[in-house]
């Protein structure tokens, strides 16, 4: 495989993951898959982060090494920067995107221990 799709091959499988990890918790029978996916994000997050930074990712390190051997510089380190940068046009923040990507993720986390474990729970019997 070439590195150029082996680099869109890690992009979508970002991009997948992203919104599986967002809105994974609404479709019922993804509901599990959901609340695992958000427990491997998290641990990758802060477990590998204690030994690589706070919010490592496997996959965007992986895909970084593929864009420096394209010959792409000064990448973030974060996947979801360099796509805000590059869909802007701009130098988007980088304390907002950590701080939406948090937000977001622990709504997501929220949302699926809800669904997951609280409201199975509060239903009644049917």
């Amino acid at each position: 495989m070439g590195l150029r799709a082996l680099d869109l091959l890690l992009t979508l499988l970002h991009f997948a993951i992203i919104g599986f990890n967002l809105f994974g918790w609404i479709w019922k029978p993804a509901r599990k898959a959901h609340l695992i996916c958000i427990a491997i994000t998290a641990g990758c997050w802060f477990i590998l982060g204690i030994w690589f930074g706070i919010g490592y990712c496997p996959i965007t390190d992986w895909q970084w090494h593929v864009k420096e051997k394209l010959g792409e510089i000064n990448l973030p380190g974060s996947f979801i920067k360099y796509y805000a940068d590059k869909i802007s046009g701009q130098d988007v923040n980088y304390s907002f995107i950590d701080a939406m990507t948090a937000g977001c993720f622990f709504l997501a986390a929220l949302l699926s221990v809800y669904v997951n474990f609280i409201k199975k729970r509060t239903q009644s019997p049917q």
